[in-house]
């Protein structure tokens, strides 16, 4: 069957199943939209966590860094998973205990204080929506491959879907959806993984094939991955190339920005019992762990096969590099989305592909006659891409796009049902209008969720970055403002409203001006932007890292600002102790 067929049938299948099980699911009540009822077997939301965790950043994007940047990609891998379990052990369970419906609605409550909770807000917002025009991008990646056009067309139709199942549905039609997306996700991530191991390396396990050898030359694929980028200018796929320092701040922000994101957390509000968000984290990480350990594989394996294609023979040699009338059907298909492009630099109607930027190749470059890289390659098409490079079946192909799909509108539809609760509840009931009625305050968060899928869709028309990188932005933006309050609301009985405030605007406010400096998006027009490169960082820390830092400040901030005034009510600070003693050991069952 023809490709294009094979892909709408089950893209078209998955469609309908995420559509109907929305309408089976409708929100009656505003504790089934925001919360699903509470009543999500453990199991079940367990997958759901695992779907609305493993986002665009990760299916479609994760492995594309690890694919160009190699090793020192691996610090996304261990700040989002390390960070996830940072959040099963120390806030999920407090949190699903004090039974709010938010975040912002904990941090009022536990603060005494409608300002915190607005501040809190801010913060939820701030982190939310940089996060989304990550999965926008991811959206728009998939469906321009999937409908072969542009990013740009592509991208409006994500959102009509995404529209269609999050509103009507809320969060109970979102739980039971993002089961279904896990599914699809999951297989199409390994069932191609598997294909392409067996095919390099004879071995149908992703994760040892990794460390396996390569079919043709005997070697070990990632000596020969070495082998190929050093003969290209590049760096060693293996070896560390930006400084440990950096490195170390990344990894710390992503995992206490994971611990602090609102869509993840709320989703330990969904069970019944607080021991049931302790199982939920459990089977999440088992979820989670399936895909995490396979895409290394994919990383490495998708670059092989795309510089063994376009650079089929010996290195240098006049036949060596592909000749552009002979590409195969899958680079023409990509190219037709803009995520793909070639330019013949020295008009040889070759491709040539190689480190340009590297002056000491320059003078091998100028010997076999390369004028320039003639190959631009986004890195978030590398999963979507890795079927088709590898001459995979149409079934797996389109089964790859479906995944692709699934990924990014299930972390979609948690980042905006997080806005819409913030927005509806914590805004509109919590401050401006509390005697509003629940069909009113229901209105008010499927107007809110329509709204943030425009504004997500807007910036996700011209985001400031790849995938995995607006995404690594939103984790330092919620490490630096909302992960130390929920810490320090949990385990510091003396964290009083005013320390809590003040921690929460000085860490957002320090890592949006440090985002803002180095990524040019000013509120003043005509200001001059820093250079976003590793000598012009603060410490050699960049954007993407700075989130640990500007957690560290919130945390000095909040308890200075807290010894400085008056403590807590007797109150609250009971409640605190409380939130952190099992509930069977003061008489109650749960």
């Amino acid at each position: 069957m023809d490709l294009t067929v094979t892909t709408y049938l089950i893209v078209g299948a998955t469609f309908v199943l995420y559509i109907g099980i929305a309408i089976w699911a409708k929100a009656g009540s505003t504790g089934e939209f925001y919360v699903a009822g509470k009543g999500v077997n453990p199991v079940a939301n367990g997958m759901a966590t695992a779907a609305d965790w493993m986002s665009a950043a990760s299916f479609i994007s994760m492995a594309g860094l690890i694919a160009f940047l190699g090793y020192d990609a691996s610090v996304y891998l261990m700040g989002w998973t390390g960070g996830y379990v940072l959040l099963a052990l120390l806030l999920a369970p407090y949190l699903r205990k004090f039974g709010k419906f938010t975040v912002p609605e904990f941090i009022g409550d536990r603060f005494y204080s409608k300002t915190a909770r607005v501040i809190a807000v801010i913060c939820l917002i701030v982190a939310s929506v940089t996060y989304v025009i990550g999965q926008m991008r991811g959206i728009g990646v998939a469906f321009s491959r999937f409908l072969e056009t542009e990013y740009a067309t592509g991208l409006l139709v994500g959102m009509a879907i995404v529209f269609i199942y999050a509103v009507f549905g809320g969060m109970k039609g979102i739980t039971y959806t993002q089961i279904a997306q896990y599914c699809v996700m999951i297989f199409a991530y390994t069932i191609p993984a598997i294909f392409i191991s067996l095919a390099i390396t004879g071995n149908p396990l992703p994760q040892l094939g990794l460390g396996g050898t390569v079919g043709g030359n005997g070697g070990y694929l990632l000596n020969t991955l070495d082998n190929i980028l050093v003969d290209l200018g590049f760096s060693q796929y293996t070896v560390m190339k930006g400084s440990m320092l950096n490195l170390f701040f990344l990894t710390m922000s992503l995992m206490i920005g994971t611990a602090g994101l609102p869509h993840v957390i709320v989703r330990f509000f969904t069970v019944p019992r607080v021991r049931d968000a302790r199982l939920s984290a459990g089977w999440a990480l088992v979820f989670i762990a399936i895909l995490y350990t396979t895409a290394p594989a994919v990383g490495a394996m998708s670059f092989y096969n795309l510089i063994n294609t376009v650079q089929p023979g010996e290195i240098g040699a006049e036949e060596g590099n592909l000749a552009y009338e002979n590409v195969p059907n899958w680079f023409s298909r990509w190219e037709e989305t803009g995520l793909l492009s070639w330019e013949d630099e020295n008009g040889d109607g070759r491709i040539q592909y190689y480190n340009d930027d590297n002056e000491a190749f320059a003078d091998t470059a100028a010997q076999y006659g390369w004028e320039g890289n003639e190959l631009t390659v986004d890195r978030d098409i590398m999963v979507m891409a890795n079927p088709e490079i590898a001459g995979l079946p149409n079934w797996v192909i389109a089964l790859t796009v479906a995944g692709g799909l699934a990924a990014a509108l299930s972390t979609a539809a948690g980042l905006l049902m997080a806005i819409s609760s913030a927005v509806s509840h914590d805004l509109i009931k919590g401050v401006f209008n509390p005697g509003i009625s629940e069909k009113g305050e229901l209105l008010s968060a499927r107007l809110a969720m329509a709204g943030a899928i425009v504004v997500a869709g807007y910036l996700g028309l011209n985001p400031p970055g790849f995938a995995a990188q607006v995404v690594a932005l939103a984790f330092g933006l919620a490490a630096s403002s909302l992960f130390p309050v929920l810490m320090l609301g949990i385990f510091n009985a003396r964290m009083n409203a005013q320390g809590a405030m003040a921690g929460m605007l000085s860490g957002l406010t320090f890592t949006l001006v440090y985002v803002f400096v180095y990524k040019g998006w000013f509120f003043i027009p005509g200001t001059n932007n820093l250079p976003d490169t590793p000598e012009y960082w603060l410490l050699g820390i960049g954007p993407q890292s700075i989130g640990a830092v500007g957690a560290l400040i919130n945390v000095g901030v909040a308890v200075l600002v807290s010894r400085a005034t008056a403590p807590p009510p007797k109150h609250i600070q009971e409640l605190v102790e409380s939130i952190r003693v099992p509930r069977a050991a003061v008489g109650g069952s749960n």
